[in-house]
């Protein structure tokens, strides 16, 4: 810094700034790529992260990679904020938003070194990435809900190479099922779809409940082990005495006081208990607190309950019994109550779990995870999560496009030919952008142990003779019509993709003057953010 920038900044402030600020961003922005290149595609690799607590978490999911990395630096931050606005827009296509973002930047670097301007670069990306849109909406192929086995194919290529490859078909039936179970007036809504996990058995025994399994186990031995042809009572109330909101004090002077008032409690929970047996239900959910003895009497009238149920878990009974959720005793009777031809308590292992199954058209269902590590459950968990949130964007689009890098090449060729139409420093930057997304076909080979060079040429023949659908399988390794095998991706993945990936290229490239603070003496930053230049350990 000047002279003059010293005695108007503070001395705990280092300034980047021109060649050397866009430099070290984009180095950054490469950097977070590269992390998880490794991992695209279904022979992808896993990244081990261990927590300074010796936590594991063995994944090849971009999003959790990055999100688990204490990711320091400014500008790589900004390259995990797209990784997660991918996973929560759609689920899937985390790891290519941010290898496409790193592609971008490190195309522009070759233009910046050819005396480009940064704003040409960025005005030739805007171009790009509009006309791409216009291009993907050409190439798009329409699906309905009724093209089931479209769907299982969607959902196989979203869980490939997460774990999931050898119980992919097992898979893909049950998230086809559990999203067209839960699809209400075409809306879908995830959080209908309960995901629980258990250590037991192997991940082909994980199953589909059409119902909800429970975390909780009956509150008393005496309840029975199962209810059949169940009447179900959902209450966001304690069955209980409630205490008073204020403090009182009750003045008693003789044993028989004490005894009526004891006597009275009791009247008190018993007719609680009364009025759910006369409302006719054989089995409670209760969100809050059941009383012991409250417990006992409805462990004598046969009643199977659960307490202090989350209030996540009570809504979902709600969608998938019909149940109403009741908030007042004086309000439970036969028509709040909801149905399931069983309700009973399952071991598995040490755990026990209340299933709530045989529901009637259930607006909410359970895939119940099995596996033999808490880490190979996990992982299936994120495969799921992936291959339900491809299913929900297609079924919402309606619109898919080819996948094994087939539509990368597509669009990398059709952005060419348009660069041809632009004249002045704009069609150069439109040009780095269509070979960015050469990157995607490129890796993929790589992951796999082929020759990228190779595979690239021929995709590149192929299409340039027509074939817009060719790509490369890498279950047969060769290139062929990625239709014909089956590999699909929804459009909304590379639209998002795409719009992710060229707003933080952007704005990146558009950064001249980095200024940070450095630590106080107490260790702690100020709300400038840390010192550029480390991407930080893991966790």
């Amino acid at each position: 810094m000047t002279n003059n920038e010293r005695s108007l900044l503070p001395e705990d402030i280092q300034r980047i700034m021109g060649k050397d600020a866009q430099r070290n961003n984009i180095m950054a922005a490469k950097m977070v790529a590269e992390i998880v290149k490794t991992t695209l595609g279904p022979r992808g690799m896993d990244k081990m992260l261990v927590s300074p607590t010796n936590e594991i978490i063995v994944t090849n999911d971009g999003v959790t990679i990055l999100d688990e990395m204490q990711i320091e630096h400014p500008a790589a931050k900004m390259m995990v904020e797209i990784a997660k606005t991918q996973e929560s827009e759609v689920g899937d296509g985390t790891t290519t938003a941010v290898m496409l973002a790193g592609k971008l930047l490190e195309n522009a670097e070759k233009l910046l070194d050819k005396k480009i301007h940064a704003t040409v670069i960025t005005k030739g990306y805007r171009i790009a990435a509009e006309k791409a849109q216009e291009i993907l909406k050409d190439l798009a192929l329409k699906i309905t809900s009724e093209d089931d086995e479209v769907l299982r194919q969607i959902a196989m290529t979203a869980m490939t190479g997460k774990g999931a490859e050898d119980s992919k078909e097992i898979f893909s039936d049950i998230l086809v099922r559990a999203v067209k179970q839960v699809q209400n007036d075409g809306r879908i809504d995830l959080s209908d779809i309960k995901i629980e996990k258990i250590k037991g058995n192997g991940i082909k025994d994980t199953e589909l409940i059409s119902g909800i399994v429970l975390d909780k186990e009956k509150i008393s031995q005496d309840m029975p082990e199962k209810s059949l042809n169940a009447k179900i009572a959902l209450m966001d109330f304690s069955i209980e005495l409630k205490n008073p909101e204020i403090d009182t004090k009750i003045s008693i002077s003789s044993p028989d006081q004490l005894q009526n008032f004891l006597i009275q409690e009791e009247r008190e929970i018993k007719l609680m208990v009364q009025k759910i047996k006369d409302s006719g239900a054989n089995v409670l959910f209760c969100q809050k607190g059941i009383d012991d003895f409250a417990n006992y009497l409805l462990s004598k009238e046969g009643i199977y309950a659960c307490r202090r149920v989350a209030r996540s878990d009570m809504k979902k009974l709600s969608k998938a019994t019909g149940a109403k959720i009741v908030s007042n005793l004086n309000e439970v009777d036969s028509f709040q109550l909801g149905e399931s031809e069983k309700v009973m308590e399952v071991l598995h292992g040490e755990e026990k779990m209340t299933y709530v199954v045989g529901c009637k058209n259930p607006k909410a269902v359970s895939i119940l995870i099995h596996g033999g590590t808490t880490h190979v459950i996990d992982e299936i968990e994120r495969a799921l999560k992936d291959g339900l949130g491809d299913l929900v964007c297609s079924l919402q689009s309606g619109l898919v496009v080819a996948g094994g890098g087939a539509i990368e090449i597509e669009l990398s060729k059709r952005l060419y030919e348009f660069s041809q139409t632009l004249s002045g420093r704009e069609q150069l930057a439109v040009q780095e952008f269509a070979s960015a997304f050469e990157c995607i076909p490129i890796t993929l080979a790589e992951n796999a142990g082929l020759d990228p060079i190779d595979v690239l040429t021929e995709l590149k023949a192929r299409h340039d003779a027509g074939e817009r659908t060719a790509g490369l399988n890498l279950f047969t390794n060769k290139v062929e019509n990625v239709l014909d095998a089956r590999i699909i991706e929804p459009l909304k993945i590379k639209t998002q993709a795409i719009n992710s990936s060229v707003d933080v290229a952007i704005m990146i490239l558009r950064i001249d003057d980095v200024i940070a603070s450095k630590q106080d003496k107490n260790g702690s930053m100020n709300n400038m953010g840390s010192m550029p230049g480390n991407l930080g350990g893991l966790m």
